[in-house]
């Protein structure tokens, strides 16, 4: 049984920072994992994608330069170190594993965590 544990959001000013965690369980087998967000009314929309057994992190342009992955591999726990925030981070961010295609980016995700709440004030 695979599951996804989500937690580290909160509630920050605009320029603060926040990191969330997305503890992976059940994989034995590395996988593309992915975050999304939505936020009242709207789409919901990918923000970052890898692929756990190595290359390069994509991130959507909203959060390129502020928004960086880390792994903990041997944990299987994916971190998304998020700065700079703005209030237009404000979102439900959840974390998605197992591509069903052959992109970390553009597929639809199998297994899906339940979220975690990011508020941002300016």
């Amino acid at each position: 049984q695979v599951q996804l544990v989500e937690s580290g959001g909160g509630s920050v000013q605009a320029g603060g920072s926040l990191r969330l965690s997305c503890a992976a369980s059940g994989y034995t087998y590395s996988r593309c994992m992915a975050w999304f967000r939505q936020a009242p009314g709207k789409e919901r929309d990918e923000v970052a994608a890898i692929y756990t057994g190595g290359g390069r992190p994509w991130y959507a342009d909203s959060v390129k330069d502020r928004f960086t992955f880390s792994q903990d591999n041997a944990k299987d726990i994916l971190y998304l170190q998020m700065n700079n925030l703005k209030p237009e981070d404000t979102a439900m961010y959840v974390c998605a594993a197992r591509a069903m295609g052959s992109s970390c980016v553009t597929s639809r995700y199998a297994d899906w965590g339940q979220g975690t709440q990011v508020t941002v004030s300016s």
